[in-house]
Formats: C-alpha cells, sequence, structure tokens
C-alpha cells in the first residue's frame, strides 16, 4: 500500500472540521427557508376525495328490529 499524501491532509482537515464543529464559538449556519408547498391544490382535492371514499366505504352498525 502507498502512502497518499493527499489523502493524509484531506483526512486532518476532516478531523480538524469536525472537532471544530463542537466548539462554543463554532459559526451557526441558519436553516434554509421552507420552500412552497408543490401540487397544494391537487393533494387537497385527492385528499377530499378520499375522505369521501372513506365516508362511503365506513361500515355502520347493523339495525336491530322492531318489535311492534
Amino acid at each position: 500500500m502507498s502512502y497518499d499524501p493527499v489523502a493524509a491532509v484531506l483526512a486532518v482537515g476532516a478531523a480538524r472540521a469536525t472537532a471544530g464543529s463542537a466548539r462554543p464559538d463554532a459559526p451557526v449556519v441558519p436553516d434554509p427557508a421552507p420552500r412552497a408547498p408543490r401540487l397544494a391544490v391537487t393533494r387537497e382535492r385527492s385528499a377530499a376525495a378520499l375522505h369521501a371514499v372513506a365516508r362511503w366505504l365506513e361500515p355502520r352498525p347493523a339495525r336491530t328490529p322492531h318489535r311492534a
């Protein structure tokens, strides 16, 4: 196995970055802004259709015969 100096430099840099990220004065990277929902109208309509089908398929309690 041959010694690769580039790999050693990359490994040392990665180890320092990992160890340095736990420091209290480490830079804070803000979270990315949430993106707009895609296909919002399609999701709402398909959800409404699925709810309608679920209401239609939902079992109902059995009717008891009334004695007269």
